[in-house]
């Protein structure tokens, strides 16, 4: 089946089934680097942290993962039924998450969950949390948890793991009554393990705030269902903003994304028709080997892009001197291709991340977030690239970054 994105009444993205990639999101019309390509909000979205958070951590809204005034958020407004567990940064997001994603029955159980004997690790506890916002889901809004189940997922059907046989034995042990009944009667063990499968390829992060350390942690795990769709490349050609911190000005404000759980993903540089457009799942520094172990233990596949079959027969160490090579040459014109052609096919196979990196990666110290420009003007494109790690906005130009508001007025 095939579905299309619309861009001022024009088609400009079509998902379609592509031999051994499952569905793909292509260009259906030649598009331009900084065009929005998608804006998805999550079906589900549960929180990353620990059942019982430590003290003195990060607080989030328990609906919009907002972040709190920390440690103790004086305009937080705290769930009627648990109190403390569950704080919302306003009467709107309280109100909505009591009849979506907080109902009486997430909270009993979530409650009932902390009060446990401790799960042995915080993946565990993750997990438990996404289950029971699924589970919540079902009941709440079943066509949107048809959505969720719709996706592909890596679980076979062929073996159970035994965390799933355990967390589906623990979960449905703390409902009772009623809602026993309703939660048993569908969700089977082989059903839960899907869930899981289908979490664990398919989830999105919203990270944590950019720090001077460059050690951000995940605050809360999305499904976004069109989000999806898009694969994996090690050199992708797309990437994804969240700006769900942000004001009602700057960079947010251009992809009318403002204090929200929506996702944009918009062009890096340009993209012909037919082409397929395509996310890195993580940082693009990485090496070679850590790549190919990430996509293998996280999301079951071998990657065989362009840039991981010239580096497959690389060492670690012959890629720590490319880089280095690489930081050394920024100033070579040779290895750099005419703005408005992007990257030339020969140069592409050749050396094909040498370009990208120059041109595309935040120079930020601990950030390697990825470069985009900010979304075209009345047709016109944006000289300003966006870091979607840190936020930092620069010229294309210009190796500095500058805030939002300096770049947006020089633009």
């Amino acid at each position: 089946m095939s579905t299309t994105a619309e861009h001022g009444g024009v088609q400009s993205t079509t998902v379609t089934q592509i031999q051994g990639r499952g569905r793909a999101v292509i260009a259906s019309k030649p598009l331009k680097a900084g065009e929005i390509v998608l804006k998805d909000s999550p079906v589900l979205l549960y929180s990353a942290l620990p059942l019982n958070p430590r003290r003195g951590g990060a607080v989030y809204c328990s609906h919009c993962f907002k972040t709190l005034p920390n440690p103790n958020p004086p305009s937080a407004l705290p769930c009627p039924l648990c109190s403390s567990s569950a704080l919302f940064c306003s009467p709107a997001c309280q109100s909505t998450a009591l009849q979506s994603s907080h109902t009486p029955w997430a909270c009993q159980t979530l409650t009932r969950l902390r009060n446990f004997p401790p799960l042995r690790t915080e993946e565990l506890q993750v997990q438990a949390r996404f289950l029971v916002a699924a589970y919540n889901l079902s009941r709440v809004s079943p066509s949107d948890f048809q959505r969720v189940w719709g996706l592909d997922g890596g679980w076979s059907g062929c073996q159970l793991d035994a965390d799933a046989i355990f967390l589906h034995s623990l979960i449905t042990s703390l409902c009772d009554g009623e809602s026993q009944r309703e939660v048993t009667s569908f969700f089977t063990v082989e059903v839960t393990a899907a869930l899981l499968a289908k979490d664990r390829a398919n989830a999105f992060g919203l990270m944590e705030p950019f720090g001077d350390k460059g050690d951000r942690s995940v605050r809360a795990y999305g499904i976004y269902p069109n989000a999806s769709f898009f694969n994996h490349d090690c050199l992708p050609n797309a990437c994804r903003f969240d700006y769900v911190d942000s004001d009602s000005s700057g960079a947010a404000a251009a992809n009318g994304s403002v204090c929200n759980t929506d996702v944009v993903v918009r062009l890096i540089h340009d993209v012909p028709q037919g082409r397929e457009i395509c996310l890195s799942y993580f940082p693009v520094n990485l090496k070679h080997s850590e790549r190919q172990q990430r996509l293998k233990e996280d999301y079951g596949f071998t990657c065989t892009c362009d840039r991981c079959n010239v580096e497959a027969n690389w060492s670690d160490n012959e890629e720590e001197e490319e880089e280095e090579e690489e930081a050394m040459e920024e100033d070579n014109d040779e290895l750099m291709v005419d703005e408005d052609d992007g990257v030339k096919e020969g140069e592409e196979s050749a050396f094909p991340h040498a370009y990208f990196f120059l041109r595309y990666m935040c120079n930020r110290e601990n950030c390697w977030g990825t470069l985009a420009p900010l979304p075209p003007s009345n047709g016109t494109p944006s000289s300003v690239m966006e870091c979607n790690v840190c936020g930092n906005l620069k010229k294309n130009d210009d190796e500095g970054g500058m805030d939002g508001d300096d770049a947006l007025e020089e633009e």
